[in-house]
């Protein structure tokens, strides 16, 4: 049965070249893989008209990302009604409950979705933001949850934390892990060959995390870990790959505890080095302390055909587990992670092999096997 297409007006953050969020990634993503599978892809988002240019005017900002909230807000209600005047969609898709909030009274009966990628509210609360902002920022996600046909979540974890605590249907709650790009980290270099694009040691056993420099992240526990993993392994090297507010606090940990041998904090890492630097890897690992809804970065290791050793918080272990128990960690501690680490590298705790691990990652995360359930997830929405 041929099914007619869709046209979606999906509500957005940022464009994702310009900002590098998870959210925003799966947005741009979904807007090159939904037309694939039968969703045309309308796009608002907060930005400059980079958007609008490399998608030939089918992605528009609605204001300037550094605008001012009020400024935000009343750009996207007026894109909104402008869209509205000349295009019809079946479908509005919010990805950012601050965002849809100021077209709430204007949706003229049609269904909303919307993808769940975490709690915005609760995630403001480590990074110290005021009681009182957090309760409005829930406020907002509850009067746009409210008005939703359907959810799309990243995990189970996630599911339900939105029925809990958000109080959504469970049975309209649709469960689809992030996507990503499984050729594009599918490199055809050896480690060794990575390792030299890299500038990296060839004989030294280096284990990679991809994290922003930021609490909850669990990096804290990792380099603690090194000193513990130092003491039967000393060549141990462990790449930290990131930005973020911790930078400092992490650069004294390491000197406190004399790894500047053994950790090093490298910053950003470019799009085009990315699959190399999993690539180069004995290991990755996630050690998230807490809101971890998917885990992006353990499916892309897996897609270079690097294993991950996750820890067992939120939707992580949803990531691994299916392909290997022996990939999630005991607990995010660093007692754990060196046990884990050490057990790997010294042949005690067997984990799949790079083949193994790419075609788990092609068959579970490859983008275009996402869009086509996310696609379904709409469809089933305007039934």
């Amino acid at each position: 049965m041929i099914r007619r297409r869709l046209r979606s007006l999906q509500i957005g953050m940022h464009w994702f070249p310009e900002r590098q969020g998870g959210l925003d990634r799966v947005y741009h993503e979904l807007s090159r893989t939904l037309p694939n599978a039968g969703v045309e892809f309308d796009g608002l988002i907060a930005g400059t008209d980079r958007s609008f240019q490399e998608t030939g005017g089918a992605v528009q900002a609605f204001s300037p990302a550094n605008a001012s909230m009020p400024r935000r807000l009343l750009g996207m209600r007026r894109s909104f009604v402008k869209y509205l005047k000349t295009h019809n969609p079946d479908l509005l898709v919010s990805h950012f409950a601050l965002y849809a909030l100021p077209v709430l009274d204007r949706l003229a009966g049609r269904k909303l979705v919307v993808h769940f990628h975490g709690p915005w509210a609760e995630e403001g609360s480590f990074g110290g933001t005021p009681r009182i902002i957090i309760k409005a920022k829930r406020s907002i996600e509850n009067l746009v949850y409210q008005r939703a046909t359907r959810a799309i979540v990243l995990s189970n974890a996630f599911a339900d934390m939105l029925a809990e605590e958000y109080h959504f249907p469970r049975d309209r709650i649709d469960v689809i892990p992030g996507g990503i790009a499984t050729r594009r980290f599918a490199v055809t270099a050896t480690p060794e060959e990575a390792r030299q694009r890299l500038g990296w040691p060839l004989s030294r056993p280096i284990i990679v995390a991809v994290r922003r420099l930021i609490p909850r992240m669990g990096l804290e526990n990792l380099i603690a870990a090194a000193a513990i993993i130092k003491q039967e392994i000393p060549d141990i090297l462990v790449m930290i790959a990131g930005r973020g507010s911790l930078q400092p606090l992490l650069a004294a940990q390491i000197e406190k505890l004399g790894l500047g041998g053994n950790v090093s904090l490298i910053g950003f890492v470019s799009d085009e080095d990315l699959p190399y630097l999993y690539r180069a890897a004995n290991l990755s690992t996630v050690p998230t302390t807490a809101l971890e809804g998917f885990g992006l970065i353990a499916a892309e290791s897996l897609a270079a055909g690097t294993p991950c050793l996750v820890s067992p918080i939120g939707g992580l272990p949803e990531v691994v587990a299916a392909l290997s128990g022996n990939l999630v960690l005991r607990s995010p501690a660093a007692e754990d992670i060196a046990e884990a680490v050490k057990g790997a590298l010294q042949g005690r705790l067997r984990l799949p092999d790079d083949l193994s691990c790419r075609t788990y990652a092609e068959k579970h995360f490859d983008w275009q096997v996402i869009a086509d359930r996310i696609a379904d997830v709409y469809r089933r929405a305007l039934q």
